[in-house]
């Protein structure tokens, strides 16, 4: 896998369903121009985060990210555990998009009712495990187009806006509010961050990618720079076209029906559905990296670490492929973010604290200077957790701490010492 399919993957794991729906939550946050400057702002406070992976991702030439940043810092018991609730949190976020996505196509599809979504459901997940299960080439390439497809109605849409509005609204379009209170634009902040998110899941997958010491940072913050760019000119076309954007359900369709006309109101409409399939894909192809990763150090967990010939944690994707099965077709899966903003902190957190401590041990070619990185990551993070979680997620993420640690006690120590390439160690 190339540099390019690595930018791919972070620019559809950023670019998701949210952005279709985010710039009404925002500007009923924060109106007018101010919504565009809380996207600009944030993507811009974003950056030491995304530079915080890509300075620890370019020195890991293996799978599992934040995991092997754990372990290479605080040891066996940290990583696992980091590793565990990164992979509950993803494997329910996936359920939730993949029934979300089944339960606004099944209509069209003339598959009616619960039953007839839980079907779509069945079959969609089970043929993005086959995708995935064919090789990482095959993902890639698939991941890549998705990622194209995804993109087009929504750059059609700034150039629509463009060529109509000239590079810049009237005065009165974008005319910073003067907030009444300091709650709604860290309210409006936290709701950008969560739209950013996405670019954490580059180096999960660094063990498939050539040259990783060089692909990883590029796609790393390449993704989110264009994320911001692609953000911030989109909420500008929605807060130009629609004077009523708080109270619009679907921002980017209804700004596209201004600057384009029905024609491509219709097609940023039908985006929503592809960019939901990429994420599926995305998601599909990540989330059993995080548990083979846990299970690649010091304790061995029925085989889960191994690998085919194509690059794919085959037991960790059968996993996968079931536990997400199961939950498709439980019914209303609405509460299945519930670790979402508390794994991210963790990952934000651990992977901050790692490059801090990696940097005053002088290890992995790290100095100190790169420690004060972890400064903004950690502050960025403890304010999501802070402010952004709930307690239902406190109590969910002890809940499957706890039952990590069990895990971990049931998992059996290796007979002899994990090799490098699993250690994320260069070879």
């Amino acid at each position: 896998m190339g540099p390019l399919q690595l930018l791919a993957l972070g620019v559809n794991g950023i670019v998701g369903v949210g952005i279709f729906f985010a710039p009404a939550e925002v500007a009923a946050l924060a109106p007018g121009g101010s919504a565009i400057a809380a996207f600009a702002l944030t993507g811009l406070a974003l950056i030491p985060v995304a530079l915080a992976f890509a300075v620890l991702g370019r020195r890991f030439n293996a799978d599992g990210g934040p995991v092997l940043f754990a372990r290479a810092a605080f040891g066996e018991r940290a990583s696992f555990l980091v590793g565990w609730v990164a992979y509950v949190s993803a494997f329910l976020s996936t359920s939730a998009v993949v029934a979300g996505l089944s339960q606004a196509v099944a209509p069209s599809l003339g598959l009616e009712g619960a039953l007839g979504q839980r079907v779509l459901a069945s079959v969609l997940v089970t043929a993005l495990a086959g995708v995935v299960a064919s090789g990482i080439r095959v993902s890639a390439g698939t991941w890549t187009a998705l990622t194209v497809f995804k993109l087009l109605p929504l750059a059609a849409l700034l150039v629509a806006f463009l060529a109509l509005s000239g590079p810049a609204p009237g005065a009165s379009a974008v005319a910073v509010a003067s907030p009444a209170v300091d709650v709604s634009w860290l309210r409006a902040g936290l709701t950008v961050m969560f739209a950013y998110q996405g670019f954490e899941i580059v180096p999960v997958i660094a063990g498939q990618v050539r040259s990783s010491s060089r692909a990883v940072p590029l796609a790393t913050v390449g993704s989110l720079l264009l994320a911001v760019l692609l953000y911030v000119g989109l909420v500008w076309a929605c807060v130009a076209a629609l004077p009523d954007l708080a109270s619009s359900a679907t921002p980017l369709a209804a700004a596209a029906g201004v600057w384009g006309g029905p024609g491509l109101e219709g097609w940023v409409r039908a985006g929503t559905s592809v960019s939901a399939l990429g994420i599926c894909l995305g998601m599909m192809v990540t989330t059993p990296r995080y548990l083979s990763a846990l299970a690649s150090g010091e304790h061995t967990l029925l085989g889960l670490d191994g690998m085919s010939a194509g690059g794919v944690p085959l037991r960790a994707l059968a996993v996968t492929w079931g536990l997400v099965l199961l939950f498709v077709n439980l019914g209303d899966l609405s509460e299945l973010f519930a670790l979402s903003s508390i794994a991210v902190l963790m990952q934000y957190g651990v992977t901050a604290a790692a490059l801090a401590t990696l940097s005053w041990r002088r290890e992995r070619g790290l100095r100190p200077l790169h420690a004060l990185l972890a400064v903004p990551t950690l502050g960025l993070g403890l304010t999501l957790v802070a402010f952004g979680a709930s307690v239902r997620e406190g109590v969910t993420t002890v809940l499957t701490t706890v039952a990590g640690l069990v895990l971990l006690r049931l998992s059996r120590p290796r007979a002899s010492e994990p090799s490098a390439a699993l250690r994320g160690e260069p070879l």
